[in-house]
Parts: structure tokens; sequence; C-alpha cells
């Protein structure tokens, strides 16, 4: 941080982007808070992060059980929205995880915070190309049921930088790497290479996220003194966390630091490894 010119807290800002419910006014304050911390206006000072977990969301989507959420087939109008509102609700839900990551863990490297103010301005950008997508077909978010599954695993990791990158990048945003490609087909059968073309900057972000992840659980795996691998696999089976579904995008997953034998072992069934 440049002496004398910080002014306000990144802690601060980064709350008040997290609480923020209005999808345009999260999107803009996110957008503002990176400019400033880029520009040495925002110190790593600030009071102790907010013993809630919690977040701003709009009142819509509705969230529900994944299992009452319709199949999303984009061979009809509906279902191409309801597609499209799905990876909307997961680019939303990213700025917040991005947004919590960095306010509530404390005492860390300045590089930990501004790799994760990055994360939540890339996953804002994000969030308004696929709305602008799904506004082109009619639509917009909120319109459909969503689920809660990804900010319900950031609630369980609040107190653990360790789980925290363990379980969201390299397990749940992972797995975004793995579907992307698929449901690119499944788009280019319809004819939506303009969708396809916004999944292209996606996937590509993607990977530096989930590598992000990967060198910060590393990195709090030294400081422990645990051996990644096994300790990877001991939280995704002490949080029943999800199990990829193949198939694995290796070339994505080797990129973003995943290891030979980590590869091995997740392609497997699970119970056929040591998770």
């Amino acid at each position: 941080m440049r002496a004398g010119r910080a002014s306000a807290s990144l802690f601060d800002a980064l709350h008040a982007a997290l609480m923020a419910c209005d999808v345009e006014d999260k999107c803009a304050r996110v957008h503002a808070l990176k400019a400033a911390f880029d520009a040495g206006r925002l110190s790593l000072d600030g009071a102790p992060p907010a013993s809630a977990i919690d977040c701003g969301r709009p009142p819509r989507p509705e969230l529900v059980p994944p299992n009452r959420l319709r199949k999303r087939r984009p061979g009809s109008p509906e279902g191409h929205a309801a597609l499209l509102h799905a990876i909307a609700h997961i680019e939303f839900n990213a700025i917040n995880l991005a947004l919590d990551c960095a306010y509530r863990f404390r005492d860390l490297p300045e590089a930990f915070y501004r790799g994760w103010v990055d994360v939540a301005a890339e996953e804002a950008a994000h969030f308004t190309l696929v709305r602008e997508r799904l506004q082109a077909l009619g639509s917009d978010y909120g319109q459909f049921a969503a689920h809660d599954g990804l900010w319900e695993m950031t609630v369980l990791t609040a107190s653990d930088p360790l789980a925290r990158m363990a379980l969201v990048p390299r397990v749940l945003e992972a797995r975004g790497l793995d579907a992307t490609p698929p449901i690119m087909n499944k788009l280019r059968a319809i004819g939506d290479d303009a969708t396809c073309e916004v999944l292209d900057i996606i996937l590509r972000d993607e990977v530096g996220h989930v590598a992000l992840g990967d060198h910060w659980f590393r990195y709090f795996c030294a400081r422990e003194g645990l051996a990644p691998e096994p300790t990877y696999l001991a939280l995704i089976a002490q949080f029943n966390a999800p199990w990829p579904k193949p198939p694995l995008n290796v070339p994505a997953r080797r990129q973003a630091g995943f290891s030979e034998s980590e590869l091995a072992i997740l392609a497997a069934p699970r119970g056929s490894g040591d998770a």
C-alpha cells in the first residue's frame, strides 16, 4: 500500500459491496473499490469482520433446494433462458464469495486481498455479460428459482481460510471448469454463439480464479505444516463437498494447479479414492 495516500478502509468498502442488494449497485461498488484499491486510496485497516455470515441479494430469485429446480434443457425458449439464468446466478454468487473472502480473513499478505478484489471485479463483469445475454432472450435475473449451495459452503468455511480455499475455489469453482465446455456444446447446437463467446471469457478467467485458490490453499497448508493433497481429500470428506462429475476438464484443472495424482483420484468414482 502506498504510504500516505490511503484514507479509507478496504474492509469497509468490501463490506458495503457485500451487503448491497441491488445487482447493479453491487457491481458498481465492486468496480469502484477495485479502482480505489489499485490507486492506493484504501488501506488494510478497519474493524474486525462482522460475526454474522451474510450477503446482500435482491428479493428474487426465489431460493429453493436443488431438487426443486426444473431441468434446464436449452431446446425450448424457456429452457434456454433458464440455463442462462442458472449461469448468471452462479456468477452473482461468485461476486459475494470473492468479496467475503477478501473481507473476512485478516492479517494476510496484501497479495491475498489484491487477488480476491480482482476476482470480485471479474465476477461482476461476468455477471453483467451473462445478464445481458439473458435480457436479449426477453428474460432477466430473478425470473427463475435458484439454489444457494455456493453461499452455504461460504458460511460453513467462514472460520477457516484453508477450508475456504480448498472447498470453494478448488471444489465448487473447479466444477465450473468441467461443466462449461458441455454447456457451450449445447448452446452451439441451438445457434447461441453469442453466449458461447461470453462463456469463453468466463472459462479463461475462472482458470485463474481456481489457480488463485490453489496458490493460497498451498500457502495455508505450508503455514500449518500440512501436506496439500491428503488435506484436500480430507476436507472434501469432512464437509461432504460434492465430488466432480465427469468428464473432468483436465487441461483447465492442470493449468489451475491440480497435480496428476489429484486428477487421477478425482476422475475416479467417489469411494474408489481416498476421500
